[in-house]
């Protein structure tokens, strides 16, 4: 299994994943989401991390944010959350061990139509794993703030969001993002897309190029492909280890070993 990239290069939008240790469902109960969710909060008011949606669910989260271009909100950011939810769920359960997994995992979104179906993605999380019928059943996730701004505690950068989303408003956000979540379920569209979650980039052609291009030696054998209307950037499958394994097999095999 390739290791969790989490490349930052700014001025672009940036979906992370993080799974519990062992994928355990150490977010099970309500309580520990919301914490997440308060230290997510903490994040934009230490930080000014410009946060455009979440999603806690039982053993998992999302977040998408965008980057600025301020050194190191991303990870001081997701170093702080991590950190402290982990923290206080092992002093309370009196536990020892991992609360998270690998490393989260980075990858690039390109603005507009490809941002807005992330997004979407995103909010029927839920949905998918059949825990609910509608986003709005889910207490911990960006859907609420995205169709009714709150007055205390907000945690979505509304304005950094209709932008990047290339949007007049607030209410056509509001519109748009509720009609695509009614689409996707009178549908039936609701199968799970890796390219969200284990690709390097997701958006157009050129976009995709680009980022390939600004990794460097990182992006340099990594393939470009076309899914769905979206070109990505795959992690790379090819190691050292592929051709090391089958010679370390044969000499076991000439050793008498298995």
């Amino acid at each position: 299994m390739v290791r969790a990239n989490r490349y930052f290069l700014p001025g672009y939008t940036w979906h992370l994943t993080q799974r519990c240790h062992k994928r355990e469902f150490l977010l099970k109960f309500a309580r520990d989401r919301r914490r997440w969710r308060q230290w997510l909060f903490q994040a934009k008011k230490r930080y000014r991390l410009r946060v455009l949606n979440y999603m806690v669910t039982s053993n998992h989260i999302h977040l998408l944010v965008y980057d600025d271009g301020r050194e190191n909100v991303i990870p001081r950011s997701m170093q702080l959350i991590s950190g402290r939810v982990g923290q206080e769920y092992n002093q309370r359960k009196s536990r020892n061990g991992s609360f998270w997994g690998d490393r989260y995992h980075a990858t690039a979104i390109e603005s507009g139509l490809h941002l807005m179906r992330c997004l979407v993605y995103l909010d029927l999380n839920m949905v998918r794993a059949g825990v609910v019928k509608h986003p709005s059943e889910w207490e911990c996730s960006g859907y609420h703030e995205l169709q009714n701004i709150p007055e205390r505690k907000r945690i979505i950068d509304y304005t950094c969001l209709i932008k990047l989303l290339e949007l007049n408003s607030y209410n056509e956000l509001k519109t748009t993002h509720q009609n695509l979540i009614h689409e996707a379920l009178n549908t039936g569209n609701l199968i799970r897309e890796e390219i969200w979650t284990e690709s390097l980039a997701v958006g157009s052609q050129s976009f995709v190029e680009d980022i390939k291009r600004k990794l460097g030696v990182r992006g340099q054998y990594r393939p470009v492909s076309e899914e769905k209307g979206s070109w990505e950037i795959r992690e790379e499958t090819y190691t050292k280890r592929d051709d090391f394994y089958p010679k370390i097999s044969q000499l076991r095999h000439k050793n008498g070993g298995k």
